[in-house]
């Protein structure tokens, strides 16, 4: 299949990288001014080694795709889509939040988009170039995807993604988000770790109550989601774990806080949910970021 990536950053580039080294045609479509010196040789560094694969890179999409993935930041979204001028057979989007679902529908119509999220913890040092830090990589992807993707899926599960098809957009999308969500406000709210979270109690309980607010939200959307279950997954990670989200407060970098965080605000007015934690967090990251 041929395969397009909107997006050429860590996870972009790390799901670009996969995708070619199985053999799949992959194109990378770059910003115009890093056309000229992309390599033609995508290279991810994992855990489990090291995958290499061939991938062409254009600045503007032209020509057919049979799927094309998009991994920008919530924020570069709309000023992303114009490089998009052909009509891609599939469009799956692996962006944080739950409101670009719609932005998309709307441009390329509501059946061809495919709604998946990833959680990988990833860098991009130099183009063309990723480094998995996480041990894992966790995609889920909607169901109606299955009959296309199956196998292309299958066969990333065998190099170590930990892949799933979900019957339930609601649940796929708003069960990372609650996890998402809480994470990056506490600990960019905190400037802590995870461990620092931990042994922290004042965090660990706004994280508690982040968790439970946005999976009140998240049932009100028809998800099915349990606290529970997000806090034990919380726990399963290595105290060094951070957040995008603070990684991008301490080098001052633009912040996807309104697509994490705002969706759960907005969600909370629109079904008339209290979200009294969610908002202080923002509050707090907007203050310390400026």
């Amino acid at each position: 299949m041929k395969h397009a990536m909107l997006g050429a950053g860590a996870v972009g580039g790390l799901v670009g990288t996969a995708l070619a080294s199985l053999g799949e045609e992959v194109t990378m479509i770059v910003r115009p001014e890093k056309l000229a010196h992309y390599p033609g040789k995508l290279t991810a560094e994992r855990p489990s080694g090291t995958i290499t694969g061939p991938a062409h890179a254009v600045s503007t999409l032209t020509g057919h795709v049979d799927v094309l993935w998009i991994a920008t930041r919530t924020f570069q979204l709309q000023a992303a889509l114009p490089a998009v001028q052909s009509r891609p057979g599939m469009i799956v989007p692996l962006l944080n939040g739950v409101e670009h679902i719609s932005t998309l529908r709307a441009r390329f119509g509501h059946d061809a988009v495919f709604p998946a999220t990833i959680a990988v913890e990833a860098e991009s040092p130099a183009p063309g170039h990723f480094i998995q830090r996480s041990p894992i990589v966790k995609l889920n992807l909607t169901s109606r995807a299955e009959p296309a993707l199956g196998s292309i899926i299958a066969r990333m599960s065998e190099i170590g993604f930990t892949c799933q098809f979900l019957d339930n957009e609601m649940t796929l999308l708003w069960a990372k988000l609650c996890f998402l969500a809480s994470f990056a406000l506490v600990s960019s709210a905190s400037g802590l770790s995870k461990g620092g979270i931990d042994a922290d109690p004042k965090w660990r309980e706004k994280l508690h109550a982040a968790i439970h607010e946005a999976s009140a939200v998240a049932a009100a959307e028809g998800a099915e989601v349990a606290p529970e279950k997000i806090k034990a997954l919380f726990d399963s990670f290595p105290p060094t774990l951070r957040s995008s989200m603070e990684k991008d407060v301490a080098a001052k970098r633009p912040l996807e806080l309104d697509a994490i965080g705002g969706a759960i605000v907005r969600g909370g007015e629109r079904y008339g949910i209290a979200v009294p934690v969610t908002r202080e967090l923002i509050a707090r990251i907007r203050s310390i970021s400026g």
